[in-house]
């Protein structure tokens, strides 16, 4: 597979080939072609982790002197979510250039997101074992950073299910419950709906992608029922 493009775009310039090759491969690909001679990317998703928390946490603790651990920790959150890297992943372009198996690249769901986010990360591992750290910092803020100001401006580090709990617990001594309400599409894209409770009441449903997500939107919802 020819990089050049994907170079060019993105501004990088790696020394080993092989290398930024490896951050596209997913482990299906590997199931399917155990004769490729190609390595999965899930050890340079491990320390690309590592790094892009790394260089992510340097810059709000300098960039938000006046801010709490809790605030820069949502803050963080919010950047290197699974949502946020997909979102760069997309971005950069790097969809075009996976390596899945026949059933992985049909499915352009939910999954797909979770496997361009582990591949962003892959990639941020791979540039710092081909270039360095100065790089790979170079790299995390030009595509990071930017987004910070718009996450704090909209709200969206906040996490609801965690506000709506401590509300809940403050003003009704109760803990929110969840119940998934339906589930909807086929296995590779369903829907979620689900419900959140205070004791027996249903106070707000939420749908999504994933359990995770629906129940985050039940939480924005419930919020927003209560005033809160």
């Amino acid at each position: 597979m020819d990089f050049n493009e994907f170079e060019k775009n993105t501004g990088l310039n790696f020394s080993d080939k092989s290398l930024l090759q490896q951050a596209f491969v997913h482990r299906s690909y590997i199931n399917e072609n155990k004769v490729s001679g190609l390595n999965h990317n899930e050890r340079l998703e491990f320390l690309g982790d590592a790094v892009l928390e790394l260089v992510i946490t340097d810059f709000l603790y300098k960039k938000y002197t006046d801010k709490a651990e809790g605030d820069l920790t949502a803050y963080r959150s919010s950047l290197v979510n699974a949502d946020t890297c997909a979102g760069i992943a997309n971005q950069l372009g790097m969809g075009d250039y996976l390596l899945l198996s026949k059933g992985e690249s049909k499915d352009v769901g939910r999954a797909r997101q979770y496997i361009l986010a582990n591949a962003l990360e892959a990639l941020i591992g791979a540039i710092y074992i081909d270039q360095g750290l100065d790089s790979s910092k170079d790299f995390i803020e030009r595509n990071f950073t930017p987004l910070i100001e718009k996450i704090i401006s909209a709200g969206s580090f906040i996490d609801a299910k965690s506000l709506f709990q401590e509300k809940a617990q403050e003003f009704d001594g109760i803990t929110p419950s969840y119940k998934t309400m339906k589930e909807t599409g086929p296995d590779h894209e369903k829907k979620f709906t689900v419900g959140v409770y205070v004791g027996r009441d249903l106070i707000a449903t939420g749908e999504g992608e994933s359990k995770q997500d629906a129940e985050q939107s039940a939480a924005r919802s419930a919020l927003s029922a209560r005033g809160w």
